[in-house]
């Protein structure tokens, strides 16, 4: 997702631009990465020095919400990223090193569907966790 496209979401949901969001915004989109809210404050901690966890934190969990960014768990620690610009359904391979991240064409859902008879799925999260070549 671009930031024209997160500042249309957050408006039309009645949130105003502040400096500290358009700063979380500005460093997700210049990542594809997965990072930390601690990696976040530390990049804003310069400009803000007083800047606390509850306000990066309601921040980025507002901009899961709405679709802004994309979360998941990374060695016990909630991790971040803006949502993928794409139009078809994938999956991600990070890496546990780097944090590099390749998209992964396939969904086993259409698998395990027929596992599963009579279950209605509502929705599914599949990530593949690793080393990427460069890591290796």
């Amino acid at each position: 997702m671009n930031i024209e496209k997160a500042w249309d979401l957050l408006k039309k949901e009645g949130f105003k631009k502040t400096d500290k969001r358009e700063q979380i915004l500005d460093i997700f989109s210049k990542t594809s990465k997965y990072i930390t809210a601690r990696d976040i404050l530390d990049v804003m901690m310069e400009e803000h020095p007083g800047m606390s966890y509850d306000t990066i934190y309601r921040n980025l969990n507002t901009f899961v919400e709405l679709g802004i960014l994309e979360e998941t768990e990374l060695a016990g620690e909630k991790n971040f990223r803006m949502q993928c610009e794409v139009d078809h359904h994938h999956h991600h391979f990070i890496c546990l090193k780097c944090g590099n991240i390749k998209e992964i064409n396939f969904c086993p859902m259409e698998v395990l569907q027929n596992s599963i008879p009579g279950y209605e799925i509502e929705n599914h999260k599949f990530e593949i966790y690793g080393n990427c070549p460069e890591c290796h």
